[in-house]
């Protein structure tokens, strides 16, 4: 049975998690599917937007325990393979929108983190719970750390406390926590935003998000305006103003997009 269900249409590829006898674990085999699906839409030039989302009422567990127990000693526990699936969010060219709506722990917190979007219900609840089974939330700190405030990110991994949505959203896991009943409208209504987008625009934004500014004002502004400057040139560039002067979507938008 597939653990990692893959829908395409209207520029969206929806990847579910569908494991929920074991609240969706992050078990070798649903990180080896959702790496596969994650490439799939990367290399497919019709989707513009990915949808991370999950059946059952657990968005993740975590870390699959029972796999990780028996795998010990062998080098080859699932978290040895979680970092490519957060590599493959965080760098993948395509904004990515995490839906939960249910509870999340531990690396499932880490999927969430590395998404460049992410929509949670109220009720839905979290967790770095890592400490209280004696490890250490290190992978998903690539990705974690990156949104929260040190204040925060010291509170939560040390005490593994539960904390509820709207925390979430205030400590900057996510973008917005709405009523369960609001959740799927508000998750279209981003949807909808960045389909909208150009794909090498939306590409060129995600990179220039990621990068680290070490550099002096002074050179950054010059390197920042000649990235202006080549994407106002670019292909993409000239579409867009065209199509804004003659009122009318770009070519790059899907059909029957909002």
């Amino acid at each position: 049975m597939s653990l990692v269900r893959s829908s395409t249409g209207r520029g969206v590829a929806t990847l579910t998690l569908d494991s929920p006898p074991n609240r969706n674990a992050l078990s070798t085999g649903l990180i080896e599917e959702l790496l596969a699906a994650l490439a799939a839409a990367e290399a497919d030039d019709a989707v513009r937007v990915v949808v991370l989302t999950h059946t059952g009422p657990v968005f993740s567990s975590g870390a699959d325990l029972k796999e990780t127990a028996a795998a010990i000693g062998t080098g080859k526990p699932p978290i040895s393979r979680l970092g490519e699936v957060l590599a493959a969010i965080w760098e993948g060219s395509k904004p990515v929108v995490a839906r939960v709506a249910g509870p999340a722990r531990a690396g499932g917190l880490g999927l969430i983190a590395a998404a460049d979007i992410a929509v949670c219900s109220t009720d839905a609840t979290f967790a770095f719970t890592e400490v209280r089974i004696g490890v250490v939330p290190a992978v998903i700190s690539a990705t974690v750390l990156a949104r929260l405030s040190p204040r925060d990110a010291s509170e939560l991994y040390l005490t593994g406390a539960t904390f509820d949505g709207a925390r979430a959203q205030r400590v900057g896991l996510v973008n917005a926590a709405v009523p369960a009943e609001e959740l799927d409208a508000t998750v279209a209504g981003y949807v909808a935003a960045l389909v909208r987008g150009a794909p090498e625009a939306l590409a060129g934004t995600k990179d220039l998000l990621r990068q680290p500014r070490t550099d002096s004002f002074r050179h950054q502004i010059r390197a920042l305006t000649e990235l202006s400057v080549s994407y106002f040139g670019s292909a993409e560039g000239r579409e867009g103003m065209l199509a804004f002067r003659e009122k009318r979507n770009p070519n790059w938008v899907p059909d029957g997009a909002a």
